[in-house]
């Protein structure tokens, strides 16, 4: 009985209000994420959807993301204790032309601010990609997460993302190659995936080498 009055109120329920009600259901993240940086892209995403800048948000970070990946330095500028107030203001001027003005309200303009006056600038470049991941997840794509000691050519992470279309991996869902730089790893290529991990890499070939020796001796 009660479940009926429930599903007759929300059927009689005025139009208008159930578009408001499905607009306040769309500034949710589609995915619950983790970590500081977690929580800074999870409040962008939903102030970037109440103000229906998401794309150009979404455009603005990837430019972001696209700096890190050719400056391998800026995340140790970045985390530098010794910056000063003018130093983070130019830093933040200088992230901004970087966006080429598709900066829809001044979204992350904002959020860059914030991030400056809270001396959380150090974490940006993991908001890149975990608000890259939030909208992946609302485009209902996957992440293909390409770890390699030196960076690579678009040529090859095109061939390895076809490679990983056709495979059970993909789970038949469209890719986001997210490409990243870890010199540690020594060569070889670490591939997430989902839930799933291949390590490919020269330095977990050696860990695998020496565990060999050590309980062989």
């Amino acid at each position: 009985m009660r479940a009926a009055v429930r599903q007759n109120a929300q059927q009689t329920r005025p139009a208008h209000l159930r578009g408001y009600a499905q607009a306040a259901q769309d500034t949710k993240p589609p995915v619950a994420l983790f970590g500081l940086d977690g929580t800074y892209a999870s409040a962008l995403y939903t102030a970037a959807a109440k103000t229906s800048s998401l794309e150009s948000t979404s455009k603005s970070l990837a430019a972001l993301a696209e700096v890190f990946r050719k400056d391998t330095k800026l995340p140790g500028i970045l985390t530098a204790p010794t910056l000063s107030p003018g130093d983070k203001s130019q830093i933040v001027q200088e992230l901004q032309r970087h966006m080429g003005g598709v900066d829809k309200g001044d979204t992350v303009k904002n959020f860059l601010k914030t991030l400056s006056d809270n001396n959380r600038l150090g974490i940006l470049q993991g908001i890149c990609e975990k608000f890259g991941t939030l909208m992946g997840a609302a485009r209902g794509e996957m992440d293909l997460t390409v770890t390699s000691a030196a960076r690579l050519d678009n040529k090859t992470l095109q061939r390895l993302e076809t490679a990983v279309a056709k495979s059970e991996y993909s789970q038949g869902k469209k890719l986001k190659v997210v490409p990243k730089v870890n010199p540690d790893i020594m060569g070889g290529l670490v591939v997430e995936i989902g839930d799933r991990t291949i390590d490919l890499s020269v330095s977990a070939k050696i860990a695998r080498m020496n565990k060999l020796l050590t309980d062989t001796l």
